[in-house]
């Protein structure tokens, strides 16, 4: 090993080190409201750093950086645009959540609907949580693959474990410190590859004429292939305004004036975050003449920086992707040990034995992550993926049971059980299937078309059947929305 490889590790060790410590000086969790919402006593500055990190990860810190080599400033839309949108629906919403009052969005919905309901929803967030953990996993696998020069499996596996011991011993409060540490560790990280970045491309303007002379015209314009983009605002926009590990958060604040203001905060501060990330991509383009292979940011910290803050920010880019996986993790277990675990198995389950159950489905969760990553190693097709499931399934049924009571379980077990259906299909087409399609895969069109499908479905059946008006209003009620 180099220099700086051996004093990379050196400080991961430690920083893994004093991360285990602040875990398990924590008090331990004696239900599943500790272990899963920190007994809801956070603050709201507390929580929405943490919301910010689960977001702000390893995606945004590395995948974006190379989409913003090859796409130039419109990047922006693929990751940035699509968190904005998702936080300000969050922030109509927000307040409504909190009011309602449950752990987990399935326990939110038998409120509204009922346990068939509930289950389906429970099945569509573990699928999206294990294909999160799964994309950082990928991440943080070809980062140290590229970093270290090991293995691909072997990285994956390590990063993946790393994640894994802290959150089983802290639960959401180990989560909660951690994001808060590794919010902050990311920042500096983020500046200081923009600063060597714009300090050896030659600056905007030199890019922008390298970007001419290799017939890149619309570089550096902001709403370039604007249809195409448009499709990461609907699908990923849509499925993360409704993903549950956010909800955790408003559910695990205060109050719900407390949960309006994290995310009114959280919306102002992603716009410099993700811009500062596109921007550090698009300046790269002056120092390579292609994705080096491992990706940007590792070659940058490896050909640009002096030996120590090289390894600074190495463990700062670990701490980002480590951000975002241990916020899947826990909200995968959450559902698993409380959603599906108790209900169908143990519903008299003490609450020392659902701290347990919570533990071992953190194991579960970050195991079937790690499989389908050694299998899967594109990050924005796995996240394509769990976001076509949890937009075209869940999204609709989630939002109308907020404003519209004539919408009752039945609609929202046929529309929950098309968007499975739909997006497994897609899957499969994605995978290598031959089956018939009439739009293109990871399109525009196949968005809008699953979507607009699962309201019509939604809308329609609650029309033609009964209706559920008093549990319903009941639960508008209560959720301040009228």
């Amino acid at each position: 090993m180099n220099p700086l490889q051996l004093l990379s590790i050196l400080l991961l060790i430690l920083y893994f080190a004093a991360i285990m410590i602040i875990v398990l000086r924590s008090k331990e969790s004696e239900n599943s409201e500790d272990y899963f919402l920190a007994g809801r006593q956070l603050s709201f500055g507390a929580l929405a750093i943490t919301f910010i990190a689960s977001w702000w990860g390893g995606g945004s810190a590395i995948d974006l950086v190379d989409h913003g080599f090859n796409q130039g400033i419109s990047s922006f839309w693929i990751y940035g645009m699509p968190v904005l949108f998702a936080t300000f629906l969050m922030y109509l919403f927000s307040k409504a959540i909190r009011k309602i009052g449950t752990i987990t969005q399935p326990q939110l919905m038998e409120l509204r609907y009922n346990k068939t309901v509930a289950f389906l929803l429970s099945l569509l967030i573990l699928v999206f949580m294990i294909l999160g953990v799964a994309t950082q996993a990928v991440v943080i696998g070809k980062f140290f693959q590229a970093f270290f020069n090991i293995d691909y499996k072997i990285a994956a596996l390590t990063g993946t474990s790393i994640v894994l011991l802290y959150s089983f011993f802290g639960g959401f409060k180990g989560v909660v410190v951690t994001d808060i540490i590794q919010f902050f560790f990311l920042l500096i990280a983020a500046i200081v590859l923009f600063v060597f970045a714009y300090k050896h491309s030659g600056g905007f303007e030199k890019v922008q004429q390298l970007a001419l002379n290799a017939n890149k015209t619309e570089f550096l314009s902001f709403f370039h292939n604007l249809s195409n983009n448009f499709v990461f605002i609907i699908t990923f926009g849509c499925s993360w305004m409704i993903q549950a590990n956010i909800w955790q958060r408003i559910s695990a604040s205060k109050t719900p004036g407390d949960a309006k203001k994290m995310m009114s905060l959280a919306f102002v501060i992603f716009i410099p975050l993700y811009l500062i990330v596109t921007l550090t991509g698009v300046l790269s383009f002056g120092l390579f003449d292609s994705v080096p292979e491992g990706g940007i940011v590792p070659a940058i910290i490896i050909r640009y920086m002096p030996l120590g803050l090289a390894a600074l920010l190495f463990v700062g880019l670990c701490s980002a992707i480590m951000s975002t996986m241990d916020s899947m993790i826990n909200t995968g277990a959450m559902v698993l040990s409380i959603d599906i675990y108790k209900k169908l198995f143990r519903q008299n389950a003490e609450p020392k034995q659902m701290v347990w159950a919570g533990k071992i489905s953190t194991v579960i969760i970050s195991f079937l992550g790690l499989l389908i990553a050694l299998e899967i190693r594109s990050i924005l097709k796995i996240t394509w993926i769990g976001s076509d499931f949890l937009a075209t399934g869940a999204f609709v049924p989630l939002v109308l049971g907020f404003i519209w009571k004539a919408g009752n379980s039945k609609a929202a077990t046929v529309s929950i059980l098309f968007g499975l259906l739909f997006s497994t299909y897609n899957l499969l087409i994605a995978l290598g299937v031959n089956l018939p399609k009439a739009w293109e895969t990871a399109s525009v069109q196949q968005a809008l078309i699953g979507m607009l499908a699962s309201a019509v479905i939604f809308i329609s059946v609650s029309i033609i059947t009964k209706p559920e008006t008093e549990k319903a209003e009941a639960f508008i009620k209560k959720a301040g929305m009228r």
